[in-house]
């Protein structure tokens, strides 16, 4: 809810199995809005992602074919286990709202969420994010395993049918961009700004962080 309202983006990080696929295409359900999910593999490339121009040789000149970015909750699974180069496709679009390929800039749709999962456990043939990467993501969680208690439900509940199918929408894609104005408009007294300007410029200023920017020679 609070990257809904702030159009922020969340990396799910967690092992296979608990359920991340699902709550992503829970939360596009209950917001009746496109949901478009991209499998990372090592061979995806960023016109897989973003968006093409075809030589359509009926009508002799490009065709536009819009990638799976042109959606309101996209998923990004396991992002880690593509190239930095396919990465680097997602810097613009999570960041600018907008795809530009050959020269043309196009927006996308709004609200615009990106939900990107990756295994902590299974590092083989996978790609470290980059820093600009992560940087691009509001908040990074974990759902964890459930208890023994909660697995009985989920069994019962998945014996009665698929809970997806009877899932109803609690609110419209329009709606949306009437939530984050609110969000915008909430007061922040002066005091609080200054607090979060210190508490950045303090991570500026952090020993880890003088040593990365300014490497020490060594003999």
């Amino acid at each position: 809810m609070v990257a809904l309202l702030t159009e922020g983006h969340i990396l799910l990080e967690d092992v296979p199995g608990t359920g991340k696929t699902l709550m992503a295409k829970a939360v596009a359900r209950a917001l009746d809005c496109r949901f478009r999910r991209i499998q990372f593999t090592p061979d995806l490339l960023p016109s897989d992602i973003t968006e093409l121009n075809l030589f359509d040789q009926k009508a002799g000149d490009f065709r536009f074919v819009p990638g799976p970015v042109m959606a309101n909750i996209v998923l990004a699974d396991e992002i880690n286990r593509a190239t930095p180069r396919t990465q680097s496709s997602l810097l613009e679009v999570m960041e600018e709202r907008q795809v530009t390929v050959d020269g043309e800039t196009r927006p996308l749709p709004r609200p615009f969420l990106v939900l990107a999962t990756e295994n902590p456990v299974e590092q083989e043939g996978t790609f470290p994010l980059p820093e600009a990467q992560l940087d691009r993501f509001l908040m990074t969680l974990g759902l964890g395993y459930p208890t023994a208690e909660e697995e009985e439900a989920i069994l019962l509940r998945f014996e009665r049918g698929n809970p997806l199918e009877s899932l109803e929408s609690v609110v419209t894609v329009d709606i949306l961009p009437t939530l984050h104005a609110a969000c915008r408009a909430v007061h922040v007294e002066g005091s609080v700004r200054a607090y979060l300007v210190n508490l950045v410029r303090a991570t500026h200023e952090h020993p880890t962080e003088l040593l990365d920017t300014h490497p020490v020679p060594v003999d």
